[in-house]
């Protein structure tokens, strides 16, 4: 019989030729038991809720104070925008971030609240459901896009911004912007309405305003229709929503909106301003280049100096 306190001894299991007590891998095996215990029936349809009002907020945040999709439902922006009665009309993604750090400029396409002066906007107007879940539903769909808001919202695009003149036209019928003819490729007419623009007089845009007016020029309700009221036609910076970036939708039409600034070929410099500044290039270009040469002189002659040098 083996010492009890000898360091050969063996336990009443080991003598038997049993293994020690296996806890750790009971431990292991009532932890998988937990991780496979099935999911709780129902726990989706408890989140569902949670995660549409989420989706509801995030929604009207971003609707609010990043981005709105518009209805184009008119033609006064053809061909920029597609719109007509009947057809797949664009929806637009409007940016309402950017003007708040600058702008709006000459060439931007803007959507904005008209004046009380322009009435209720045909572009967008629709009758008012008398069902309130229909109301709520025409809201919901005009914050994704599916349906026009109820709202004096316009889009036309920039001609001229605060202390500039506009008129129109030249003898080529172009609109004029301080006496300048401006640069306009998007200019669109509709069949059957005449191929020029109306004529109107000299009209000085106030600061803080806009003079907006359409691509379909011959058939756009804009500024032009306007000049009798108190702001001669132009609309308030504080009244623009955004800027319209994207056409999103029908997919065929999708596509960044031009911006081109009608200005630029009419207000730019002379062409010969362009060659300042390589003039001014070429003559600093001349000294340098003496004293680069006068300095690579000076640093072979020292080197001469230099004992690791002499040969």
């Amino acid at each position: 019989m083996a010492d009890v306190d000898s360091p050969f001894a063996q336990s009443s299991d080991d003598a038997a030729g049993e293994p020690r007590p296996r806890r750790s891998f009971r431990r292991a095996r009532h932890r998988k038991d937990d991780d496979e215990q099935p999911v709780k029936k129902g726990s989706f349809w408890k989140e569902l809720p949670i995660l549409i009002v989420t989706a509801l907020v995030l929604t009207f945040l971003i609707q609010t104070f990043l981005a709105r999709v518009y209805v184009i439902p008119s033609q006064s922006m053809e061909q920029t925008l597609h719109g007509c009665t009947g057809c797949t009309n664009d929806r637009v993604l409007v940016d309402k971030l950017s003007f708040r750090f600058g702008g709006p400029d000459p060439g931007d396409v803007v959507v904005f609240k008209g004046p009380e002066s322009w009435g209720q906007n045909p572009d967008f107007y629709g009758t008012e459901p008398s069902n309130v879940f229909a109301k709520g539903m025409r809201h919901f769909g005009s914050l994704i896009g599916l349906a026009s808001p109820d709202e004096r919202d316009f889009v036309k695009r920039v001609i001229a911004t605060g202390g500039q003149t506009v008129q129109c036209c030249d003898d080529r019928r172009r609109v004029l912007v301080d006496g300048k003819p401006l640069d306009e490729p998007y200019l669109y007419f509709e069949d059957g309405r005449g191929g020029s623009q109306s004529e109107f007089s000299v009209v000085r845009v106030p600061e803080g305003h806009l003079w907006v007016m359409g691509d379909n020029r011959n058939n756009s309700s804009d500024s032009r229709m306007h000049v009798d009221d108190s702001a001669t036609g132009t609309i308030p910076i504080d009244n623009v929503i955004g800027k319209a970036r994207f056409i999103v939708l029908p997919p065929s039409r999708w596509s960044g909106i031009d911006d081109h600034d009608p200005q630029n070929a009419a207000l730019a410099a002379p062409g010969w301003h362009a060659g300042v500044p390589l003039a001014i290039g070429a003559l600093l270009a001349w000294p340098v280049r003496r004293g680069v040469g006068a300095a690579r002189g000076v640093i072979r002659r020292q080197r001469r100096r230099w004992p690791w040098e002499r040969r």
